[in-house]
């Protein structure tokens, strides 16, 4: 039976109308209705209920359709695969990232890899990383850069890439303002401004401050880091991030953490279970050697 006759019978399944399904596939009704007769015969059972010129997939043509789906989806990723190593380089990344990355990493990655595939192209998604978790899982993206995630449904790969620091910030008028380091500790009687939960950032902080025993004061939880710098530039609070693009343009101080040594490590995620095409196994080989040099 080969790959053109069972592409024919997903068309024929999907419209249940020959005439319009010989129309889509550009061949004759006839030519068509044989197609489906010698899948039948193979079969040895009727695929379709026949009523006037009216065509219904039964209970086999269900169960037949469900097998036809595996099939031509694992010929379309042979050919994917087999296609991506004759040609490297060649295909579609479905890439997430969390938000602080669109700031800087990420545009200067988009802005880099066409020097070396050209005909890399990407689809790009930013959001939280429980949403990046569930791209993974969904299979709607290929690979993620974020914080380490975990599921509770499937196995997930992960690669470091870098680490970045983690920063006390405070208003510059605040008692700390001027100290070049602290120890975490210090802040236990300070109202606290935190990334809201769900963000695995927020998982990072808190486990940072439940370490030094700090339960937090929390006056405010933001979407992302520079609705947080914002808040404790404006005296509501004090905060632990990591120097992200941008942050020095907040009425805020830095302050290094002596102890513990806080910071996040980032690297590049996907699916175990799931097939990854050859392009995206380069592109994972491409940020390993590129934040190697780093």
């Amino acid at each position: 039976m080969e790959i053109q006759a069972l592409e024919y019978f997903k068309v024929v399944a999907e419209l249940q109308h020959m005439t319009q399904a010989a129309e889509e596939l550009n061949i004759s009704q006839p030519a068509l209705s044989k197609s489906i007769s010698n899948i039948e015969a193979k079969i040895g059972v009727p695929l379709f209920d026949r009523q006037g010129r009216s065509i219904f997939l039964n209970r086999y043509g269900k169960i037949f359709l469900e097998s036809v789906d595996v099939i031509l989806n694992e010929f379309e990723k042979a050919q994917e695969e087999i296609g991506g190593l004759v040609l490297p380089g060649y295909g579609e990344v479905s890439l997430g990232f969390i938000h602080s990355l669109g700031m800087e990493v990420v545009p200067e990655l988009m802005a880099k890899v066409p020097k070396k595939y050209p005909n890399m192209r990407f689809s790009l998604t930013q959001a939280s990383s429980y949403n990046l978790l569930k791209g993974l899982e969904e299979g709607s993206i290929d690979l993620c850069l974020s914080q380490r995630i975990e599921s509770k449904n499937m196995r997930i790969e992960w690669i470091e890439l870098w680490s970045e620091e983690l920063f006390v910030i405070v208003p510059k008028n605040h008692r700390f303002a001027s100290k070049e380091s602290i120890r975490l500790e210090e802040i236990k009687d300070e109202p606290f401004i935190s990334i809201k939960k769900g963000n695995a950032l927020r998982q990072i902080v808190d486990s940072f401050l439940k370490q030094v025993g700090i339960t937090t004061n929390t006056k405010f939880a933001g979407e992302e880091m520079h609705t947080v710098a914002g808040f404790v530039g404006a005296g509501l609070g004090v905060s632990l991030i990591p120097n992200i693009k941008g942050i020095n343009e907040y009425n805020i101080c830095k302050i290094r953490v002596s102890d513990p040594i806080c910071e996040r490590k980032i690297g590049v995620s996907w699916a175990g279970h799931r097939y990854l095409s050859p392009v995206a196994n380069q592109f994972i080989d491409y940020l390993v050697e590129n934040f190697k040099e780093k």
